[in-house]
């Protein structure tokens, strides 16, 4: 046993804690390998990380570590509680081998997340007479410590094939560039990338150009989440510039406090809420017109096709409720459905598409609104809806 507390004092030495002594447990399966506090050495506190005075000594625990020969390892230690000044607290403290309340060792999580890297978790489980949750445990605290120690952010590119009956993942490219993507198209050829007839992706513009110029006749559906994104922060652009300017002209701030107000979706939002929104929607402003034209499209984006003759989306704030004496607010007058989008809301470049016959065409290019018509419905309604946001991936759907 002394043979094997040298090992460890070469592999694993601790700062500020002695391998005291090592014994085989009382049914000759395990190891048990008693651990003490370095004479003079003073406990680290779990949440400031500082040292201070002692208070008082736990029972015995014990941590599991990585087996040896066959045997599983265990670790034993009376963890020791901190009177820390700095968080005028009794904490328990901070030991190098365990990271909180785990029962498993860094090293061993470490050990066991390289192996599973080679095998299944099953397989590793198996082999090192431990369970599926511990591998499991193991797994996700080295790819979270992995997460919050990595320097910048790495990103890969995933194409998918997503069909009536088949869903795989086609591609994958390493980083989010021009010419990574640009690979895809390489290696499916000409003639497959050709019957692509559906691509959906988020926004990033170097995507948007390659997937124009390689698949210029296939429908591209831009993701729902980016585009209401991009939707919350022009509104709330346009709050804040008619906020400073009603604020330099000596006008009420109807405006204040009204962020949070006008970017949760309405289901969210509180009685008291619901009676202020309300009430806000009744003035003639520009952010009011902004947040009709979100609310529009979120309704038209939510609407199911399977049952638009019964959801149909109407007006959050309908023309007749408006205070007549608050139209002095502005010059223009108050329109809550326009066939273009507001200028400063969607300023990027669209494309016009009509539903017609059960599906999409596209009519033309327009630098100002995508449409969608519904024809089939019992009254003719054009809803206008912007689409442009930025990406991170992409994917093809033939």
């Amino acid at each position: 046993m002394l043979q094997l507390i040298t090992i460890l004092n070469r592999c694993h030495r601790f700062p500020g804690f002695v391998y005291q002594k090592a014994r085989f447990s009382s049914d000759h399966k395990s190891i048990e390998i008693a651990m003490r506090p370095r004479k003079g050495s003073k406990a680290i506190c779990s949440r400031c990380h500082q040292p201070g005075p002692g208070y008082d000594q736990l029972v015995e625990r014990r941590f599991e570590f990585i087996p040896f020969w066959g045997f599983l390892v265990f670790l034993l230690y009376s963890m020791r509680r901190v009177d820390c000044r700095c968080c005028q607290a009794v904490v328990v403290e901070e030991v190098p081998w365990a990271d909180g309340k785990r029962t498993l060792t860094k090293a061993y999580m470490l050990f066991l997340a390289r192996w599973a890297r080679r095998l299944s978790w099953k397989e590793t489980a198996e082999a090192f007479r431990t369970s599926w949750d511990k591998v499991f445990d193991a797994v996700e605290h080295v790819v979270t410590w992995g997460l919050e120690h990595a320097k910048g952010h790495k990103y890969l590119t995933l194409v998918y094939q997503i069909d009536i009956g088949i869903t795989r993942l086609l591609w994958i490219g390493k980083e989010r560039t021009i010419e990574s993507f640009q690979g895809f198209f390489t290696a499916m050829g000409k003639d497959v990338i050709s019957k692509i007839a559906f691509i959906c992706s988020d926004m990033w513009e170097p995507y948007l150009k390659l997937i124009r110029e390689n698949c210029s006749e296939a429908l591209h559906i831009l993701d729902r989440f980016h585009i209401v994104a991009n939707m919350n922060k022009a509104l709330d652009n346009v709050r804040a510039e008619e906020t400073s300017r009603m604020k330099r002209e000596g006008r009420a701030p109807v405006l204040k406090k009204s962020r949070w107000l006008l970017l949760r979706r309405s289901e969210n939002l509180g009685d008291d809420q619901h009676f202020r929104l309300r009430d806000l929607l009744r003035y003639n402003l520009k952010t009011v017109r902004a947040c009709l034209l979100k609310e529009a499209f979120q309704q038209t984006v939510g609407t199911q096709f399977a049952r638009l003759g019964r959801q149909v989306p109407r007006r959050v704030a309908p023309p007749d409720h408006a205070i007549p004496h608050r139209t002095h607010e502005e010059n223009r007058p108050f329109a809550t459905q326009s066939s273009r989008t507001h200028p400063e809301l969607f300023p990027s470049s669209k494309v016009t598409f009509q539903r017609r016959r059960g599906g999409f065409e596209q009519q033309g290019q327009s630098h100002h609104e995508k449409i969608v018509r519904l024809s089939h419905l019992s009254s003719a309604r054009t809803c206008p809806l912007s689409l442009t946001c930025q990406a991170t991936r992409a994917g093809a759907y033939p």
